[in-house]
């Protein structure tokens, strides 16, 4: 592995999280996967010997209990979403090198061959503990079999995480007051014996690794509370038959927990698509034991699992560290969380049974905001993006001067690029390859954007239209600058829209594939002749919209009055959603309301603090002075992002002692997902709100 910038020397392999075989794909899935295509794509376009891959997760108790209910196995289960997730993302042009899943014969001899290797390290050793077990069923309770009490916060967990708390991993016997969901019935702690990886013992490294792995921010920090404080060690195996066994005859009757052959597909699916490739295209070896450059991209709620419990795992078994971690944020819809259970979602299929292109879903998810934020999916604000700047800014350029082109030269001008267009282009190549390195893919779709925007511009300044008559020869020169500009485009839209500049590379004339090109291929001389242009993107109508609002508001509520929703569907609604609350009855007066001290502050300082999962500690200037504030926030925001960012705060609150720390002042944000109330134009910190 190196820190040199892209391209390397180095092999290259971009992973995505894996996906749980448990349910259908929605769009908000997407997003990881089409960053990990569009990564992985850009690196190749960089000229980086890359590799992009991933699989199925098909152990773990979810897949267990849902298997039980519909009176499968859980490896025909599994195997049926595993299918239909390899069938899913090609339709989405998300293009693995390879994808595996982590029930087949590679994972489970590599996962089997890591942990004897753990074992014979000294990282693994035997403890009794405490393991719910439910008498009436006369069975353990791994994982999702058993729900309670979070230990740390108190709120609703299941299995091995608090997952609508303060998404703490949880370890067997931790969950307090726990009840089998087999039977609805409270469990009883019994002594058992199990593995343990101890991920303690590689603290000093770990805490060495946070300090140099790259990627987003929220993957850099949210880890550290765990890496530099009590760092636990892992349960690593669990009382089930669906699992990979644990290497040994000793532990015959234990199965290996779903986050140790989970990551481990990583590997087997490379070493996979060695094994079709031949290592001459493509050594997994050197790519995972010698020299690498590892990223992983996952969704922010397993980052843990990939910062702390993965590189242990690597580093204790003799491979090499990722380079890398990009943790996306999360997919709201009409502000709003997927709920599976109230069908309250758009399916993938569905997407692509009404009929839109997937580029135009990839480009949505790619550029709107960082890969880190969140990001509201609407059926009004995809209309939106795609005909403003797919269809007015893209679509535009590529078809009017194209289009002038061929009435007017039937092709490419014979004259040479001008040195402003040239240094243009240049400019949107280390645009590109810069967003790259800083790990956004946000940033290397807009250097194509950004160049189309360039062109509509260039073209209305110079009029060629006028030129032809008065100047050929300088209408020659507009138009040779805009088809160079229309093949630069091509070459460094394409990892985000693949299909579409496929189109485009085939209506400029140019053979073979523009997926083959490399970035400095942006200004190499087009095809001298090209036929008629046809109009890439097509403007979608208000009139769709409210079709597509008006199907999913009627499914939703068919769904709710077709049955009551089971306990399990009221747990995940609450956890994926956040419906409005009623406006309150009791009106207060004016004059309460201007006791209310609200000011526009500016937010200096921002950092976690310690021990505690959801607080940070803020230094806010209001103007008048600086103030310290506590806000629950820390999982929700980047904390290195805030510094800089106008807020309202309640000056006049009462002074609080949170977690051990003085909160002189509240912060206001809106909605469960925190998000900060700011000012619309630049007030001046202290500014009264009013």
């Amino acid at each position: 592995m190196s820190h040199e910038e892209f391209p390397t020397e180095n092999p290259a392999v971009v992973t995505c999280g894996l996906p749980y075989a448990n349910g259908d794909l929605h769009i908000g899935h997407l997003r990881t996967y089409v960053g990990g295509d569009i990564y992985s794509r850009s690196l190749r376009k960089l000229g980086q010997e890359t590799a992009f891959v991933s699989g199925s997760d098909m152990h773990g108790t979810p897949v267990a209990v849902n298997a039980e209910k519909e009176g499968v196995t859980p490896e025909e289960f599994a195997l049926r979403h595993h299918e239909k997730y390899e069938a899913t993302f090609p339709r989405f042009d998300i293009d693995f090198d390879n994808y595996g899943h982590t029930h087949d014969e590679t994972n489970t001899e590599l996962t089997q061959e890591i942990v004897r290797t753990l074992e014979s390290e000294g990282y693994v050793y035997e403890k009794e503990i405490p393991v719910a077990y439910d008498p009436d069923a006369d069975q353990w309770l791994p994982d999702r079999f058993v729900e309670g009490a979070c230990p740390y916060c108190g709120a609703h967990a299941r299995g091995d995480e608090c997952d609508e708390g303060c998404g703490r991993h949880l370890e067997p016997g931790e969950i307090e007051d726990p009840t089998s969901t087999l039977t609805g019935n409270p469990a009883e702690y019994r002594e058992r014996e199990h593995k343990f990886f101890a991920v303690s013992d590689l603290q000093e490294y770990l805490q060495e690794f946070i300090n140099r792995v790259e990627g987003t921010s929220n993957a850099q920090n949210q880890p550290r509370e765990w890496i530099e404080g009590e760092l636990q060690d892992w349960c690593i195996t669990r009382d089930m038959d669906w699992g990979i066994d644990y290497p040994g005859d000793e532990a015959d009757d234990l199965v290996l927990y779903v986050w140790v052959d989970a990551p481990i597909e990583y590997i087997s699916s490379t070493k996979q698509y060695t094994e079709r490739v031949g290592a001459d295209v493509f050594d997994w070896e050197d790519a995972w034991k010698e020299s690498g450059d590892i990223v992983h991209i996952i969704g922010r709620d397993i980052i843990q699992h990939h910062t702390v419990f993965w590189p242990a795992m690597l580093k204790g078994a003799g491979y090499i560290e990722p380079r890398a971690v990009m943790a996306s944020g999360f997919i709201t819809l009409n502000g709003k969380g997927f709920s599976t259970s109230r069908n309250r979602a758009v399916w993938a299929d569905e997407y692509l049974d009404e009929g839109f292109h997937p580029d135009l879903l990839r480009y949505y998810l790619a550029t709107n905001g960082g890969f880190q934020q969140d990001v509201d999916f609407s059926w009004s604000k995809f209309r939106e993006r795609v005909n403003s700047e797919l269809v007015g800014t893209v679509g535009n350029f590529l078809y009017r001067s194209m289009l002038f082109a061929y009435r007017n030269f039937e092709g490419t001008p014979a004259a040479d690029v001008s040195e402003e267009v040239r240094d243009r282009i240049q400019e949107a190549i280390d645009e590109f390859g810069a967003a790259i390195n800083d790990y956004s893919i946000r940033k290397s779709g807009n250097a194509a954007v950004r160049l189309a925007q360039f062109g509509n511009e260039y073209i209305q300044r110079n009029e060629p239209w006028k030129l032809t008559d008065e100047d050929p020869e300088a209408a020659a020169q507009v138009i040779r600058d805009c088809v160079q500009i229309a093949k630069a485009i091509a070459v460094i839209f394409h990892p985000v829209a693949p299909a579409k500049m496929q189109a485009l590379w085939e209506q400029l004339g140019e053979d073979g594939a523009v997926a083959d090109t490399h970035i400095e291929d942006a200004l190499e001389t087009p095809p001298a002749s090209f036929g008629e242009p046809e109009a890439l993107f097509e403007k979608i109508e208000d009139e769709r919209v409210e079709e597509l609002n008006e199907k999913l508001a009627e499914r939703v509520a068919a769904t709710e009055s077709e049955s009551d929703e089971s306990e399990e569907d009221a747990d995940e609604s609450m956890a994926d959603e956040s419906d409005l609350e009623p406006i309150a009855d009791d009106r207060i007066s004016f004059d309460e309301f201007q006791e209310l001290d609200l000011r526009v502050g500016e937010i200096l300082d921002a950092e976690g603090i310690d021990g505690a999962d959801k607080l940070a500690k803020l230094t806010v200037d209001i103007g008048v002075e600086e103030r310290q504030i506590v806000a629950g926030i820390k999982q929700l925001h980047d904390l290195s992002d805030l510094p800089g960012k106008k807020v309202i705060i309640v000056a006049n609150l009462e002074k609080a002692e949170l977690f051990g720390t003085e909160s002189n002042g509240m912060l206001l944000a809106a909605g469960d997902q925190a998000d900060l109330l700011t000012t619309y134009d630049d007030a001046t910190p202290g500014t009264k709100v009013q």
